[in-house]
């Protein structure tokens, strides 16, 4: 298990600061509020209440109702907004959310802020960064739960972020608001307070037990498009991200599979050539996310390690996925990729 993710010892806690993601999230919000005065947080509730999950708790007071604000209802108006300001030279962090509001955004998204750059031979840019809570496990139902992160991915111009992390995400975040492309940063709901085994019936567990917890004080960065390493191991390759990350370490660790674990962090731009070294290695590959399997992003993933690995493989590539149907709420625990599903398709390509 790596240093950074693995479960904190006696002797550093206490001593060093400890976050979880919601509070990783606010201070880059807050470090770029105070960094940077082109940049500008806004979004339903963001402001008086602080957001739906607590996110930007604080800001407005801190920063002044003109840099931290709330809109009304509208994710197409709020998008709108951020492409225009972001053309005029500042840099919004608008919020929807919930990752299943953010489609009446799209023609926004996809026609006008991805596609910016290109029209005006580069004369304007939209340097956005689009939060959202995204993923199930919360028992949010169809209209809380969904994971639509292949649709931004298959759009130009776009970059797609997801971080597993306190750390990671704090690092991230802070990068993709530096960044002079629109990016998608979503965020996995289900470990905003602590990671998550997938093993649903056992008790949940803070973040700040776990080194991953440790997030610096002030301004630091994490390159986007590079993935990090979260376990080495030679018997299979997994790529996964978000929630997934912790859930595939811990059946591997259940099972005693010494697994290559490559948390992807950023799924647009890809950090191909770390997928290229450990599938060489391995000789199998397990992709484990939770949107919908038919042209989820795993396909890609899936396509990419056969058309550049096809010799080293040792046996077929596989997937564990949400299903092809809304997001159940009375069945969350079956669509929802868990410990079960994931353990079956481990013992299938080691076996092949």
């Amino acid at each position: 298990m790596s240093t950074q993710v693995s479960e904190a010892s006696d002797a550093v806690v206490g001593t060093e600061r400890r976050l979880n993601m919601i509070e990783a999230i606010n201070e880059a919000l807050d470090v770029m509020l105070e960094r940077d005065p082109d940049v500008i947080v806004m979004g339903e509730d963001v402001g008086y209440f602080g957001g739906v999950f607590r996110c930007t708790a604080g800001l407005q007071e801190k920063h002044g109702k003109t840099r931290v604000f709330d809109t009304p209802i509208s994710e197409c108006g709020i998008i709108g907004v951020a492409v225009g300001m972001g053309a005029y030279g500042l840099r919004p962090v608008p919020e929807i959310q919930f990752a299943d509001y953010i489609y009446p955004g799209l023609d926004q998204l996809i026609s006008e802020a991805a596609r910016l750059r290109y029209r005006s031979a580069c004369e304007y840019i939209a340097p956005m960064t689009v939060r959202s809570p995204f993923g199930g496990g919360i028992f949010g139902g169809q209209t809380h739960s969904q994971s639509p992160e292949a649709i931004f991915t298959h759009v130009a111009g776009l970059k797609t972020v997801i971080p597993s992390t306190p750390y990671d995400a704090k690092g991230l975040l802070i990068s993709c608001i530096e960044d002079n492309d629109p990016v998608i940063f979503f965020e996995p709901k289900r470990i905003y307070n602590g990671p998550f085994s997938g093993f649903y019936d056992k008790p949940a567990e803070p973040w700040k037990r776990f080194d991953a917890s440790v997030v610096p004080e002030g301004h630091y960065k994490i390159p986007l498009g590079k993935a990090r390493t979260v376990t080495e191991g030679e018997q299979l390759t997994i790529l996964a991200y978000g929630t997934m990350v912790h859930v595939t370490e811990a059946v591997c660790k259940a099972k005693g599979v010494e697994a290559h674990i490559l948390d992807l962090r950023t799924l647009m731009p890809l950090d191909i050539e770390a997928i290229e070294a450990s599938v060489e290695k391995t000789g199998r590959c397990l992709i484990v996310h939770e949107a919908t399997r038919t042209s989820g992003f795993g396909a890609e993933l899936s396509a990419l390690v056969t058309e550049r690995c096809f010799y080293h493989l040792e046996a077929p590539v596989e997937r564990v996925t949400g299903f092809d149907t809304p997001y159940p709420h009375s069945l969350e625990w079956a669509y929802f990729p868990g410990p079960v599903r994931i353990g079956e398709a481990i013992d299938k390509i080691l076996k092949d």
